[in-house]
């Protein structure tokens, strides 16, 4: 990439086969990783009759590159042992040509340190030296160091090609044996098509993660949505195992500033990239992007130290319980369990942080994704306990804190419409929900997910506004426990005492086709409280809906009411209403205020102790 003076590193300079000869039979050979795979040496040694090179065990922790040979690892002459179950290392692994070592990532640096893989001849990947005598190792740092220490007989693959990254990169020549030079190009890696289904997901995703939030990336469509979604977010940081087109999109929206980190602050930390020729120019010598060794992007400890880390997985299937099937096999990127723990145990380290699994309800099959049960299903991530959210183009589940039960609600809410009555069927013959648990199967499909609004009232309390949903069973139960004799006389006209599970369920079913109902909550994304909710029902002989709003006894006082009133109308407006009605007590004065400062005439008619308030759009004084 970046031109470079000419220094005394031509002095070690040699050709393939003079560096290959220096390896002898039985040796362990460390191969830079990914797309810093040192392509000319790989491709040399894979293709060489060598007597010298037989019985060889290449070690290389991510392979994704093509230059190695799986006709070769057929042979006796190779053996390639790797960390990684993922792209085209999978279908060798299940044939038993190649070795996968379980590890979590970081845990690599200790296993090399400690000579259980021990390595005796390190290839790496790296820039020519500048007039310092320094080169980079661009686009992979992972453990190079770390084997460059250890091995007897170093390498250097010099190749102008790839970007000069910052960060700890920077190598000195003198710590090469020997150099070979490559005219290869670095790898490219296409960018994932993404549908409507996976932008919607996206859109999902996005909607839960707050300014200031610190990012864990991977590959896939999913991640390629998600910047135009987040373009609009402030002070995000990114803290992840690799830079692609989809962060450089993201840097560049300016939504990342990294301010708010605490760990590298300013910069986005990766240790590999892989993408375009694009985002290859663009890594070069840019500063806003640091580079750094597994033990510190893989570490648990360093990830949790920046507030409200959010971990982003994609998922293949889930189970009712939250247990998580991730992807397997060739192609895929993010495979392993292992490789999500070290940002699964970031996240619970993290004040604020929280991790989400995000998957199509359906898969390319049309078959359910959301399942009764995983079991038997390779690469289960079965720590339910560690799963906050599960996205998928129908919303969000919120699992923290939840019992299986209600687990078990939240994930049926976003399966796809279709398969929610056979999961409800299925979960009821488990005993996973009560055999009385109410579904409306017409709702399913009309459930008004774009009412979505979030808004700071005074005293800095911001409420988040969704449409009700059946697994608010519980949060709407303590709602109502929290409620004074009075409030509850105000809203229900009658001195309730209990609201136990079967009266609370059919008030949470929603028949969306007459009814609609709005709760307001506040709190973090996944720990939110239901501090307010209101609903209309359609009249069945006039245009006209009636309404009914409550707000918490601790947030009254703020606004909320009113704001509430006055979305109830818009939403009634867009739904052909002419107006609204309403009951209220003669001794409920602060809701009568609430509807005659809503913008809107109000005829009023007294009788029985309560007045009879009817609201009318035709001349009202907003749009």
């Amino acid at each position: 990439m970046t031109a470079t003076p000419k220094t005394d590193w031509q002095g070690k300079r040699v050709t393939p086969d003079q560096a290959l000869a220096r390896i002898e039979p039985g040796m362990n050979i460390f191969l830079g990783t990914g797309a810093a795979e040192p392509r000319t040496l790989v491709k040399r040694l894979m293709a060489s009759d060598a007597l010298n090179l037989q019985d060889l065990t290449l070690i290389q922790l991510l392979s994704f590159g093509d230059a190695i040979s799986l006709e070769e690892l057929r042979s006796n002459k190779y053996r390639l042992k790797t960390f990684f179950s993922g792209w085209v290392a999978s279908e060798a692994i299940t044939a038993g040509r190649v070795d996968l070592i379980p590890s979590r990532f970081s845990a690599i640096p200790w296993l090399i340190k400690g000579r259980q893989l021990p390595v005796d001849v390190a290839i790496i990947q790296v820039t020519p030296p500048d007039a310092d005598g320094l080169c980079s190792l661009g686009i992979a740092v992972d453990v190079g160091r770390r084997v460059m220490a250890q091995a007897s007989v170093v390498i250097g693959e010099v190749n102008a090609n790839i970007p000069r990254t910052y960060g700890d990169t920077f190598v000195s020549v003198d710590e090469f044996d020997l150099l070979v030079e490559s005219s290869e190009p670095a790898p490219v890696f296409p960018c994932w098509p993404v549908d409507d289904v996976y932008d919607r997901v996206a859109a999902n995703v996005a909607s839960v993660i707050e300014d200031g939030s610190c990012l864990g990336f991977t590959f896939g469509p999913l991640f390629e949505a998600l910047p135009r979604h987040l373009s609009g977010k402030k002070d995000l940081g990114v803290h992840t195992p690799f830079i692609t087109d989809a962060v450089m999109a993201l840097v560049k929206s300016g939504a990342v500033t990294n301010r708010r980190k605490s760990t590298f602050r300013g910069k986005s930390l990766s240790c590999y990239a892989m993408g375009s020729m694009e985002l290859m120019r663009w890594l070069d010598c840019n500063p806003l992007v640091e580079f750094q060794s597994i033990e510190n992007v893989f570490n648990p400890m360093e990830i949790g130290r920046n507030p409200r880390f959010v971990a982003i997985f994609p998922a293949r299937k889930v189970d009712l319980s939250g247990r998580i099937a991730m992807y397997a096999g060739k192609g895929q990127v993010t495979s392993g369990p292992g490789q999500a723990m070290d940002f699964l145990n970031g996240a619970e380290i993290s004040p604020g942080g929280y991790t989400i699994f995000a998957l199509p309800s359906r898969n390319l099959e049309g078959e359910n994704n959301i399942r009764i049960s995983i079991e038997g299903m390779p690469n289960q991530l079965n720590l339910p306990d560690s799963v906050n959210m599960i996205a998928t183009e129908y919303g969000i589940a919120s699992l923290s804190g939840r019992t299986l039960r209600e687990r078990a609600q939240a994930l049926i809410e976003i399966a796809h419409p279709d398969d929610r009555s056979g999961l409800v069927d299925e979960a009821k013959a488990e005993n996973i929900i009560y055999r009385d648990q109410i579904f409306l199967a017409e709702s399913a499909h009309l459930y008004p997910s774009q009412i979505t609004e979030r808004h700071t009232f005074k005293n800095g309390t911001a409420v988040r506004f969704r449409a009700l949903k059946p697994s608010d069973e519980e949060g709407m139960r303590r709602l109502f426990y929290r409620f004074s004799d009075k409030a509850i006389y105000y809203r229900y006209f009658t001195p309730i005492k209990t609201m136990p599970h079967a009266k609370m369920q059919a008030y949470v079913n929603v028949d969306y086709r007459d009814v609609l109902s709005v709760v307001g909550l506040v709190g973090p994304p996944g720990q939110g409280q239901i501090i307010a909710e209101a609903r209309f029902a359609r009249h069945k002989d006039k245009p006209y809906v009636d309404v009914a709003f409550v707000v918490d006894e601790d947030y009254q006082g703020l606004g909320i009411a009113t704001y509430l009133y006055r979305m109830l109308a818009r939403l009634a407006r867009q739904r052909g209403a002419r107006g609204m009605t309403a009951d209220v007590l003669a001794t409920n004065q602060a809701m009568i205020k609430v509807f005659e400062r809503g913008g809107y005439p109000v005829h009023s008619r007294f009788e029985d102790g309560a007045y009879a308030l009817t609201v009318s759009f035709d001349k009202d004084t907003e749009d």
